[in-house]
């Protein structure tokens, strides 16, 4: 997914087109872990990577303060390729540049054949992943009830079963991570439909939804948005279930680059992929004494945060509290 050639002169043309930036209140979360403790909200110029992009060099890197003539506000470049990682706080010309998550953004490539994809799982693998499809078929009634959406009224179909199993999850409970229920989402994803850039995905028991999955596409990319599965059902992994029937069927229909799992570096997203690029959020801010303020309470609360975590997993305690989290959002 990542393009050839000469990464500063693409990434420099391509920032200078103007109209492809948006104006977003982009969100910098006080967090210990999941728990939110307040929200910053900077006016930005926004530009989202869909994942084709050249990775930033350093070249580019210095280049960025020169638009903040454009975006005096500052901007903020989303899931962006690099080249290698980037120090977290940098001064730049005129600016500050934060780079407030590095990670590595992992995707399936749908170039290939179903058969190469599972060639790249090891044999206990590939046997785990049979055994919880024949579990739930089993538990099922002998198959597997999936399900695909894609025009403006299927997707409104998926979009009241997904909203009953969002309401089940503890991201929705705790978090107010669930598939969101607004008429501006539903107006999209109406519009997305209608372009034949959208598609929904449920998994049913007993005929009843109990996992979803909504993929928006762009440029033959599915983008993994959102997610959830009952908790209830948990034993029979639906979410690895719906996954891989998902997977199985992209690799059939052979229209489709990639399968874009998108920021986050979980298990699942490991498990599934086939290559990772290495990608950051990039803020580049006016440099006030204000704007050092907001980079450094957030970044120090984050660093903190991630002791935190660190100390959780070594001590395994980790899973006991998202399992404690789940129980409360039950």
């Amino acid at each position: 997914m990542v393009l050839t050639g000469d990464a500063v002169t693409q990434n420099s043309v391509a920032f200078t087109n103007f109209s492809l930036w948006s104006q977003s209140r982009v969100p910098l979360r006080l967090a210990l872990g999941d728990v939110s403790l307040a929200t910053i909200r900077l006016p930005l110029a926004l530009w989202t990577a869909n994942g084709t992009e050249s990775p930033l060099l350093d070249a580019d890197i210095a280049e960025l303060p020169d638009l903040l003539e454009k975006f005096p506000s500052g901007l903020f470049l989303k899931s962006y390729p690099v080249a290698q990682p980037l120090a977290a706080i940098s001064r730049v010309k005129g600016g500050l540049c934060y780079i407030p998550h590095q990670f590595h953004r992992y995707y399936i490539d749908l170039t290939g054949s179903f058969d190469t994809y599972q060639g790249k799982f090891s044999s206990k693998s590939r046997s785990t992943i049979r055994r919880k499809l024949r579990k739930f078929a089993e538990r099922s009634g002998g198959s597997i009830d999936w399900r695909q959406y894609r025009t403006p009224e299927e997707l409104e179909v998926f979009h009241a079963g997904a909203c009953k199993v969002s309401a089940l999850t503890y991201q929705e409970r705790l978090l107010n991570a669930g598939i969101p229920r607004n008429s501006a989402f539903r107006e999209r994803m109406a519009r997305l439909a209608a372009q034949d850039r959208v598609r929904g995905y449920l998994l049913y028991l007993d005929g009843k939804p109990v996992s979803y999955l909504y993929c928006p596409i762009e440029d033959n990319v599915l983008i993994y948005q959102f997610l959830g599965y009952d908790p209830a059902y948990a034993s029979l992994s639906p979410g690895t279930v719906l996954q891989w029937c998902v997977v199985e069927s992209l690799f059939a229909e052979g229209c489709y680059r990639a399968f874009d799992f998108t920021q986050g570096e979980g298990d699942h997203k490991r498990f599934f992929s086939t290559d990772s690029n290495l990608c950051a959020n990039i803020v580049v801010l006016p440099s006030s004494p204000t704007n050092w303020g907001v980079v450094l309470l957030h970044c120090g609360l984050d660093r903190f945060s991630g002791q935190c975590g660190r100390m959780l997993d070594r001590f395994e305690l980790k899973k006991r509290v998202k399992r404690l989290l789940r129980r409360q959002g039950s």
